[in-house]
């Protein structure tokens, strides 16, 4: 009896352990889309001298956030997800994310940068052009955004955690509905 119990919690404690792989993803339907917060990038903002397009200026990826990248391109293979484009702000954090999991494949898209620092006028405006990026998506493949937590939270409500994916649909009325969520 004993041992039964030891095996028992074992076997819970190997569940608790396994890779992200072995959980549970929400459908990506042929012509579903997911947001991604970049991978982490140690810190919060941007330094005072910050420079779209100078990396040496912004705060980047560290060495975890460059292995959650690369697990995130590996997480879509090994489950055979056909990736039918991929988005990604023009900050060296996300731009990183996306190439590190999605090589060769990422294409700017200056709706999805970073409006942490702007006024409620520019988060609305950029929030608009996001939607309409979304609405316009009909696959074939995935959309695979690589955004900002503020990007995020606008869109959906989720305040995500750095490499954490957002499942979402676009409703008839133009809005982002949460399918699930993709643990980082």
């Amino acid at each position: 009896m004993h041992r039964r119990h030891l095996t028992a919690a074992g076997v819970v404690l190997a569940i608790a352990g396994l890779p992200a792989l072995a959980q549970p993803w929400p459908a990506l339907g042929p012509d579903g889309i997911v947001l991604f917060r970049h991978a982490d990038a140690p810190g919060t903002g941007d330094p005072p001298q910050f420079r779209l397009g100078d990396c040496g200026t912004q705060r980047n990826l560290g060495e975890r956030g460059r292995v959650q990248a690369r697990e995130l391109g590996a997480r879509f293979r090994a489950r055979n997800i056909a990736v039918g484009q991929v988005l990604s702000s023009q900050w060296c954090r996300t731009r990183d994310t996306a190439e590190l999991a999605f090589p060769d494949r990422v294409q700017p898209a200056p709706a999805f940068n970073s409006f942490f620092n702007e006024d409620a006028a520019q988060s609305a405006r950029q929030t608009t052009a996001a939607r309409a990026v979304l609405a316009a998506w009909r696959g074939p493949g995935v959309l695979v955004v690589v955004t900002h937590q503020v990007n995020i939270t606008a869109l959906t409500g989720i305040f995500p955690a750095s490499g954490e994916g957002v499942v979402v649909h676009v409703t008839p009325a133009g809005g982002v509905a949460v399918v699930g969520r993709l643990p980082p």
